[in-house]
């Protein structure tokens, strides 16, 4: 995984509904295509995304072969506290990639 681009909007009011969206760089190898040895290509899909914001998880979502390269992921969530959020994208080898966003509620 080389880049993510996430996109949390800097300020909302408390209780408002925001929409968040993320895109991640990943390869996504389904195992089954085929080398030319004869062999296929070992899967290696991002498993898992994760958004964690002030500690709870607001969002999970386990993936599969089918889930295209460089996944998009949108989902809305409330605005309850200012702080962090952090997203966590985990493949088949355990590889994680974080990364972390900030907004202001007021």
């Amino acid at each position: 995984m080389s880049r993510a681009l996430i996109n949390v909007p800097a300020k909302a009011r408390k209780g408002e509904v925001i929409q968040i969206r993320t895109l991640v760089q990943h390869e996504m190898e389904t195992g089954f295509r085929p080398l030319p040895n004869g062999g296929f290509a070992p899967r290696l899909i991002l498993r898992r995304f994760e958004c964690i914001y002030d500690g709870e998880t607001v969002f999970a979502a386990d993936l599969h072969p089918a889930i295209s390269a460089n996944p998009y992921l949108a989902f809305r969530t409330v605005a309850t506290t200012s702080g962090e959020m952090l997203f966590r994208w985990i493949d088949d080898r355990g590889a994680v990639r974080e990364e972390r966003a900030t907004i202001e509620v007021t």
